[in-house]
């Protein structure tokens, strides 16, 4: 094959990979780099290496079971193990992406107002293009509207080098670990972990390349979008703790969302690295409230064996569509509800993700180390090795907040390492972000408390 049929192939195929990973920074993942170079500079940055090689053994073995099988990954879990499985996981994984989508319209709420713009207007309005855009349209266009908007990722890169950091202590810091034994420390490292291996992912990615038509005599081209995509979204990650870590730090400021850094970088970095900032946290926020909402339409529908896709009418697919749409009028809805319970309902979702993660992951590999399956293309040896060790370390670091956060000892020590304001004001970190950290473990990011 030439050169130039290489290229054409790779752009007919390109963009599950790409759009999933870049998604995966949506407005609860940039709240926790955000976080994460505000409380600790540069520390952090050598976590995002290993979070990159797993990420992409875990991406890369999900989209080559939709390229050989042609099903999503709630198909095959259904067709595997059984109706009863696949249910009630699609019931918890329901409740769980509920509450991701409520914090991502939360995030457009804020970048909203950062603009200057009414939430009680744009909410609405952005739910309402949304819903137009999926329901209305068609897989190619929604692909090509999603790959658009991840370009404005790049935003962030913009706003790395205007912050103007040393280059050289961010690349030291990047290649040299340096672990602090520190309570704060060890939540926000598994919550940067966590925030970048999602359980929608894999399904999304599935779902996309079997929607898509992408066949294994492709794959080659569709293994390189998951690596261009993984490899992406680290580096908008990069960019967002460097951003922090430059300007907000040594000012000592303290933020619990990312519209915060928004905010704050004005006076720090100038004008327009604010709203550079703000853009793009608008453009994550919306994108998020796109995906997590089609993923989960996408599961439960393979799960139940029902008709699914964007390229169906409501008369084709009628139960796709309408939980699409019940969870793009339901999460908007109590966003702009004054007094709604968004915290509780975002540690909830948070929690139940932390749970599920390490099934899917499990269901994940013992289906592309079926032979009857995946012929030829099971999982090598190495990459056994990697999805393994990735379920372990999950499954002790979900062990191991839990305990930390309901012994009493560490729960005075986090108080105390958080700085916590009176009601109604703005603190550090909070009681209620061990369990969203909790939730890092498999979604969610920080989510801040809405005062």
């Amino acid at each position: 094959m030439s050169r130039w049929k290489r290229i054409t192939v790779f752009l007919a195929i390109m963009g599950p990979g790409i759009i999933t990973a870049n998604i995966d920074n949506d407005a609860s993942g940039i709240t926790t780099y955000s976080v994460a170079g505000a409380r600790f500079g540069y520390t952090l940055l050598w976590t995002l290496i290993p979070t990159t090689i797993a990420l992409v053994v875990i991406q890369e073995m999900v989209a080559r079971m939709g390229a050989v099988t042609g099903k999503g990954l709630s198909d095959l879990i259904r067709e595997n193990h059984g109706v009863k499985s696949a249910f009630f996981m699609m019931i918890a994984l329901f409740i769980a992406n509920f509450g991701t989508t409520v914090a991502n319209f939360a995030g457009w709420a804020a970048s909203m107002e950062i603009l200057g713009l009414s939430k009680y207007i744009m909410v609405p309005f952005g739910a309402v293009a949304i819903w137009i855009l999926v329901t209305k349209g068609n897989y190619r266009t929604l692909e090509i509207i999603l790959l658009f908007a991840c370009l404005i990722y790049f935003g962030y890169v913009i706003s790395g080098f205007m912050a103007k950091p040393d280059w050289n202590e961010v690349f030291r810091k990047t290649l040299i670990p340096e672990i602090k034994l520190n309570s704060e420390y060890v939540y926000l490292s598994i919550a940067i972990i966590g925030t970048t291996i999602t359980q929608w992912m894999q399904f999304y990615l599935q779902s996309s390349i079997a929607e898509k038509g992408i066949k294994k005599e492709d794959y080659s081209a569709s293994r390189l979008d998951v690596i261009i995509g993984c490899s992406i979204t680290d580096i908008i990650a990069f960019f967002i703790i460097v951003t922090c870590a430059t300007t907000l730090l040594p000012a000592g400021i303290r933020i619990n969302e990312a519209h915060e850094a928004a905010f704050a970088l004005q006076p720090l970095a100038g004008n327009f690295a604010s709203l550079v900032f703000a853009i793009s946290l608008a453009n994550a926020s919306l994108l998020g409230a796109i995906i997590v909402p089609l993923a989960t339409a996408y599961y439960i529908c393979e799960a139940m064996g029902w008709e699914r896709g964007v390229n169906k009418s409501f008369r084709d697919a009628p139960q796709f569509m309408w939980i699409y749409t019940v969870l793009i009028v339901a999460a908007p809805l109590l966003v702009l509800i004054p007094g709604a319970p968004l915290v509780t309902l975002m540690v909830l979702s948070a929690v139940v993700n932390g749970m599920l993660l390490p099934f899917v992951l499990i269901y994940a590999i013992s289906l592309v180390n079926n032979k009857r399956l995946m012929g030829e293309y099971v999982n090598s040896r190495c990459y056994n090795y990697i999805s393994w060790g990735t379920i372990i370390v999950i499954i002790t670091l979900t062990v191991f907040l839990v305990i930390t956060y309901f012994a009493p000892q560490d729960r005075h020590e986090m108080n105390e390492n958080a700085n916590i304001a009176p009601a109604g004001q703005s603190s550090g970190l909070n009681l209620d972000y061990a369990l969203v950290y909790n939730s890092n473990i498999a979604d969610g990011g920080l989510n801040g408390k809405n005062n």
